[in-house]
């Protein structure tokens, strides 16, 4: 893993009820989202006999049938219903469904009601709803209270808070009503004050997750609503200085005490996937060039400023931060690595004869004319990108990459991509990283993650060890690197022993110096790197320095930290160069859970492996709101100890080294 940080320039803008005999049951589903889906469980807070399979649950006031949570969306669908995010004008946050999807861009719900007492009654409904996908369990199994983490679930009801329950009147004639109302999921759905400035509610910087939806209708008499405790009624408001989830509260709180309620949770799930168009557009942010004074020559339909882009383009041009502490003394050769066949003895002879005085002093480079290598090809719906050639005296080793422009807090991450090849039919290096990777949105005090309670946080990304220690922090960063590296964790003393070359033209084995056999008995492979930012928080339980092992799936991944104050911990794969970048494409998943990351690849969606694990046994899990970055970047290798190819004894690239994203999706 890295000794330094790649430096990053952060974006300013990147920017249902009680029934005790059922418990056991709710326990053995919880851990399968499909089956908990596929049944109704129904708590009921009065004493029946209804069975989970009835079509009604009474009470001794009422009767609830044919609750419909999803009656506007897909009602010819009896089980799962999708919706896929509409990224159009979209910068003020997601809306579920948005104004293009259904008539009134809502949900519409409905269920039936029967009085059952002798006069008409007034009775209370409010609805809820919750991601299953991505939560912390609501109850703690340990102390069979709530969970100490349940309240950053993303939950909500009725977008304005202030809306409680709903009065209704039921006639006591012994006939079924139907209520229809309506809801949709929105950003910052408990309107915390965190994300409201100047009035002005970001929803956007608490986006809803990807994944699977539940609905909760609660239906309570009047006496129980007095019950009901103010926190409940108004997810806005928090109890002792914390939010209490309603999803605990009545289903395995006081609220599965009320005497004459109904709570029920809906069998029919939503599940909500993001899959940008990228054919859309690529935007291009001032803040990236340091204001507007800058070449806007390459600005096309598809690249650029104009409004149509600003609201519906859902990628930006991502530039690296450049530290020129990494500037690089460069063979003066330009080659094209890839294509040309270029040597180890090719490599062994330039990294020998030249002399100081003939090197290129050079940092690595980003683009200075935007939108001159990315593109948007809104026919095929892709996005290419390219790292330029260079010619003589021009010197330059030009990283590129692309941005989302929307955040989200976990999902797993999917691209179906072609990104360059590394090696060259000799096995030798292009000097290039494939990288997929999340980044924080940055944003300060809106975007800290939960507070490091033990130590605290690194104060800054790129501060050094002698960095203040603070509570919390907005950085977060998950990766994917893969270049050609020693894939074993190292420690401070390591192999492998490169033999140092001697100018000697005289004598070739004294100059073209072979590489050790344990570099050359995996000649074609390239190194998965899956690193997890955690800002050297100590918190968790395992938290340790070196290597340290972690079992998943009967896999054994060996993830190493170089020391307490450093920030990431990193765990490595050899893969073969060929299939992962000689094909047409290939997968890259980063799986982002609320306590652990799982980092995949393969051929084909389903057929995916595990070449990371990490959990929050070992290292902090981020809780904030990230981007994702797809980059072809040139790495300074003395971040990589052991690398066999040192970037300043590789040519400077004299053709185009072009990468295509064909898909990103998240779910």
């Amino acid at each position: 893993m890295p000794l330094r940080h790649k430096d990053i320039k952060l974006h300013k803008e990147i920017s249902l009820v009680r029934l005790s005999g059922f418990v056991a049951l709710w326990q053995f589903f919880s851990f399968n989202k499909f089956l908990l889906y596929s049944i109704i469980l129904l708590f009921i807070s009065c004493n029946t006999n209804n069975s989970t399979t009835s079509p009604s649950l009474t009470c001794e006031s009422f009767t609830l049938q044919n609750f419909k949570p999803l009656a506007n969306w897909q009602p010819d669908s009896t089980s799962h219903k999708t919706v896929f995010i509409d990224y159009d004008n979209a910068n003020s946050g997601f809306v579920l469904p948005s104004v293009r999807q259904t008539k009134e861009g809502t949900f519409t719900f409905d269920f039936e009601i029967k009085n059952n007492t002798s006069t008409n009654q007034r009775f209370y409904y409010k609805i809820y709803y919750q991601n299953e996908s991505y939560k912390f369990p609501e109850s703690d199994s340990a102390t069979i209270k709530e969970h100490p983490l349940a309240e950053e679930n993303f939950y909500g009801s009725w977008e304005n808070t202030s809306t409680l329950f709903k009065e209704i009147t039921v006639n006591a004639d012994n006939n079924f009503h139907k209520v229809q109302d309506a809801l949709r999921i929105v950003g910052n759905p408990r309107n915390e004050e965190r994300y409201i400035k100047n009035g002005i509610n970001n929803r956007w910087q608490r986006n809803p997750r990807v994944g699977e939806y539940s609905f909760l209708l609660v239906v309570v008499s009047e006496n129980d609503l007095k019950n009901v405790p103010q926190y409940i009624r108004d997810i806005h408001q928090k109890n002792k200085e914390h939010f209490a989830t309603p999803y605990y509260y009545y289903l395995f709180g006081d609220g599965k005490q009320l005497k004459n309620a109904v709570i029920a949770k809906s069998a029919v799930g939503l599940k909500v996937i993001a899959q940008p168009n990228l054919g859309n557009g690529i935007y291009i942010n001032d803040n990236v060039y340091g204001g507007k004074n800058y070449d806007k020559s390459f600005f096309c339909a598809t690249c650029g400023q104009d409004s149509n882009l600003y609201k519906n383009a859902p990628i930006q041009q991502f530039i690296n931060y450049v530290d020129i502490s990494t500037r690089m003394d460069n063979i003066p050769v330009v080659a094209d690595v890839l294509k040309d066949n270029y040597s180890k003895m090719d490599y062994n002879w330039n990294k020998s004869f030249y002399t100081k005085d003939e090197l290129i002093p050079t940092i690595i480079q980003t683009a200075k004319h935007p939108c001159q290598t990315v593109f948007s090809d809104p026919k095929e719906k892709k996005i290419i990108i390219k790292n330029p050639g260079t010619a003589y005296g021009e010197w330059k080793k030009e990283s590129v990459g692309i941005i989302t422009r929307h955040g989200l807090t976990y999902g797993k991450y999917r691209v179906k991509i072609k990104m360059t090849e590394l090696l060259n039919k000799n096995n030798v290096w292009n000097g290039l990283t494939n990288a997929i990777w999340l980044i924080t949105q940055g944003g300060g005090d809106w975007n800290f993650r939960r507070n490091c309670n033990k130590n605290g946080y690194m104060a800054t990304y790129w501060g050094g060890a002698n960095d203040k220690r603070v509570p919390a922090v907005d950085y977060t960063e998950i990766d994917f690197e893969i270049l050609k590296t020693p894939p074993y964790c190292p420690d401070n003393a390591f192999p492998p022993v490169y033999r140092n070359p001697v100018d000697n033209n005289k004598n070739i084995n004294s100059w073209n110096v072979k590489l050790p056999d344990e570099i050359l008995n995996t000649d074609d492979k390239i190194t998965v790197a899956c690193t997890n930012w955690d800002m050297a928080c100590s918190e968790p339980a395992n938290f340790g320095i070196g290597c340290k092992p972690i079992d998943y799936k009967g896999q054994t991944y060996y993830a190493h930290r170089w020391d307490e104050k450093y920030r990431a911990l990193t765990e490595k794969k050899e893969e073969n160069d060929d299939e992962l970048f000689a094909g047409k494409f290939y997968y890259f998943e980063i799986d982002w859970r609320p306590s652990e990351v799982i980092w995949r690849i393969g051929p084909s969606p389903d057929k995916m492996r595990e070449v990371g694990y990490m959990n929050d046994k070992i290292t902090s899990i981020a809780n904030n709101q990230m981007l994702l970055i797809i980059t072809q970047e040139y790495h300074n290798t003395k971040w990589w100890p052991g690398t066999p190819y040192s970037q300043d004894n590789i040519p400077f690239p004299k053709n185009d080294i072009p990468g295509e994203i064909y898909e990103l999706t998240i779910e």
